[in-house]
Parts: structure tokens; C-alpha cells; sequence
């Protein structure tokens, strides 16, 4: 029974948070909603007008992002359901054992007393030889009428404890219903907005006019990180203990990569075999499956943590001595602005966050406003 109170009290905690949880609930999917009818009417201006791909880009990952949320709450929630219904179906079948049990009692004193007939009490006492003979007679008859009502007190709390227990594992079988159709309706939006995602990338890669015109974006875009990045380093200067003076440079060719992974992109000048367009990538990829996780190469200060248009996801960690880390098209990040980190601590996770390539871990390494090529700094097993 003590399992029986632990499922109650769970349930009536539950009944206690569930106006809030389920208002919160509503906000966060009218604001999914918004979110998705936002980056379907961005692709739709994109595929119209042959412009604004990081717009276009930007809404549906985010997009991606908040239905990847919801189904991982959906998921969760669809296995909550899963494990309360088992729960309470293991109690209903240890109520259903007693209530057997009491029924086989029961049926031996039902037995019992047809053996005897309607007056075997009767002869029973009244066949007593002495007075003390039939005291005790009484005192064993009083015993079993006890008895049998204790049987018949048992039989009636088993039977109402299993009738509320199987209305229990009917509403628990309703609501695990609900959570598994919420589970393939969100999975099944999430993989819409992931195929909308390649379409867009295929319509870049496959029209000349697009390509050009995801350059110039691109462009703009890896202007706006250089010059958030030189504000950083003309900010005042902080002290040792705000943010700590790494001998970075010295660290040069011993730099454990961010993430086990190879580098696919390369650092430079890059001409692309089809369209012969040419562009120069400030830092380098690479190809590292969705979700590994991304660590600092050396020890800094987170100086940003959010969202960057053109990189979705990003981190930049302050080595010191204007040295910058910035990685990019983050699945998750787990660090805060002005947080110390350490060498190898995770920094988020890899993700597809502003990539058109699948999921991408995009690494730089900048002194002051100047990129240099990671390959050189890190250990040479990476650089080959």
C-alpha cells in the first residue's frame, strides 16, 4: 500500500502544479507556432525574391531549435506517462493477488458453514457437557464471526482499492495516448522544418544567382563577428583576475582540437569546383556528428554566448594578449558571458545552427581582429 500513497501523493502534487505547468505549456507552443509560421514566410520571401538566405536560414533554425525542444519535453513527458501506467498496473495486479487471497478465505468458511448447516452453531454450543465447555465455545464462535468480518471488511477495501486503481491506469493509459500522439506530432513538424532546411540548402547550391547572393550575405555576416570581435579587444583592459593572461601564443601546435573530429573546411582561400566562386574562409570546419561535445582549447573567459546571424549558435572565449576562440553552428551552449572556463571544458555541443552543410563545428582562432589558420595551432596529428 505504501506504493498506492506514493502514486497519490504524486497525483495530487501533480493536480496542485497542473493550471501553471499547463499555462506555461500553452505559452511556449503559441510561441512555437509563431516561431514556424515565421521561417516558413521567410523561406517563402527567400524562394520569391532571391534574397535574404540568412533571414530565411536564421527563422528556420530557430525553428528547428524549438521544436527540438519540444519533442525532447514530449519524449519525456510520453515516458513519465509510460512509467506511471506501469506503476499503477503493477499495484492493480498486487490488489487483484489480495483480493484473490480473501476471496479463497472466503469461499473455505462459505464451505465451512454450509457443512454445518443452519444450526451446526446451535448444536455446537448446546452440546457442551460443562458450563466452562460452552464458555469457550462461545468465546471460539465470537473469534470466527470476527474473523469472517474482517474477511468481508478486506474483501470490500480490495475491491474498492482495485476499482480505483484500474480508473487510475485508464486515465494513466489516456494520458500515455496523448503524450505518444503529441511525441509523433512534434517529431513529425520537426523533421518538415529539417527537410525545408535541406530544400533550402539545395536551392542555394543548385542556382548561380543564389550562391552569389549567399556570398555577399556571408560576407556581411563574417564582418559583423570582425567587428564585434575589435570591440572586444579596444574594451578596456581587465584586470589579471577578471580575465586571465594565458600565454596563448606559446600554447601554438599543442592545442587539443575543440571537438574529435576532422577538419573538412579548410582555412583560406576556398574556389567552389562548380561555380568557380571564389571566398576566403576566416576559419575552419569541422565535419563532427550532431551533438559531440565542443571543449575550450585553452583557458579563457567566455566574452559571447548566443545567437550570431550567419553562425547560429556561438561562443567566443578572451584567451588574453587579443587572442579569440569563436566556434560556431552550436547545437547547445553550456557556458555564460564572463564565465572562466579551463582548458578542455565543454562549451556547448555541435549542432547545424546557420549551416547549410549538416551539422558543422566552425572554428577560429583570431589575434586582435586578425584570423590565423587553427590548423597551425593545433597538435599536428590535427594540422595533417
Amino acid at each position: 500500500m505504501k506504493r498506492g500513497l506514493g502514486v497519490a501523493v504524486a497525483l495530487l502534487l501533480g493536480a496542485g502544479l497542473a493550471r501553471p505547468a499547463a499555462a506555461d505549456r500553452e505559452a511556449d507552443l503559441r510561441r512555437l507556432r509563431e516561431t514556424i509560421l515565421e521561417s516558413r514566410e521567410r523561406v517563402a520571401t527567400y524562394g520569391s525574391e532571391e534574397r535574404g538566405l540568412l533571414d530565411a536560414l536564421d527563422a528556420l533554425d530557430r525553428s528547428i531549435s524549438g521544436l527540438t525542444q519540444e519533442v525532447s519535453r514530449a519524449a519525456h513527458r510520453a515516458q513519465q506517462a509510460r512509467d506511471l501506467l506501469a506503476e499503477i498496473e503493477i499495484e492493480a495486479a498486487e490488489i487483484s493477488a489480495r483480493l484473490e487471497a480473501v476471496r479463497r478465505a472466503m469461499s473455505v468458511r462459505a464451505a465451512a458453514l454450509y457443512r454445518a448447516g443452519e444450526l451446526g452453531t446451535v448444536r455446537t454450543l448446546f452440546s457442551a457437557e460443562t458450563l466452562r465447555e460452552f464458555l469457550s465455545r462461545v468465546y471460539a464462535l465470537r473469534l470466527l464471526l470476527a474473523h469472517d468480518g474482517q474477511l468481508l471488511a478486506r474483501h470490500r477495501s480490495e475491491s474498492e482499492a482495485l476499482v480505483r486503481a484500474e480508473s487510475r491506469a485508464r486515465e494513466a493509459s489516456l494520458r500515455n495516448d496523448e503524450a505518444a500522439a503529441r511525441l509523433r506530432e512534434r517529431s513529425a513538424q520537426l523533421g518538415a522544418e529539417r527537410a525545408a532546411k535541406q530544400r533550402l540548402a539545395a536551392r542555394v547550391h543548385g542556382d548561380r544567382a543564389r550562391e552569389r547572393a549567399a556570398l555577399v550575405e556571408l560576407e556581411t555576416a563574417a564582418r559583423a563577428l570582425e567587428e564585434m570581435l575589435a570591440g572586444m579587444g579596444r574594451s578596456p583592459r581587465q584586470s589579471p583576475a577578471a580575465a586571465p593572461e594565458s600565454a596563448f601564443a606559446s600554447l601554438r601546435g599543442t592545442l587539443e582540437p575543440p571537438v574529435a573530429a576532422s577538419i573538412v573546411s579548410p582555412f583560406g582561400r576556398v574556389v567552389d569546383r562548380e561555380f568557380q566562386t571564389e571566398t576566403y574562409r576566416k576559419g575552419v570546419e569541422f565535419a563532427a556528428p550532431l551533438g559531440a561535445p565542443v571543449r575550450a582549447v585553452a583557458r579563457g573567459r567566455v566574452g559571447f554566448a548566443g545567437w550570431f546571424r550567419g553562425y547560429g549558435r556561438l561562443v567566443i572565449l578572451d584567451h588574453g594578449d587579443q587572442y579569440y576562440t569563436v566556434s560556431g553552428h552550436l547545437d547547445a551552449i553550456d557556458v555564460a558571458v564572463g564565465q572562466a572556463v579551463a582548458a578542455g571544458q565543454v562549451i556547448g555541443s555541435v549542432g547545424e545552427t546557420g549551416s547549410l552543410a549538416g551539422p558543422r563545428l566552425y572554428f577560429e582562432i583570431r589575434r586582435g581582429g586578425q584570423p590565423v589558420d587553427p590548423r597551425r595551432w593545433l597538435a599536428a596529428r590535427e594540422a595533417r
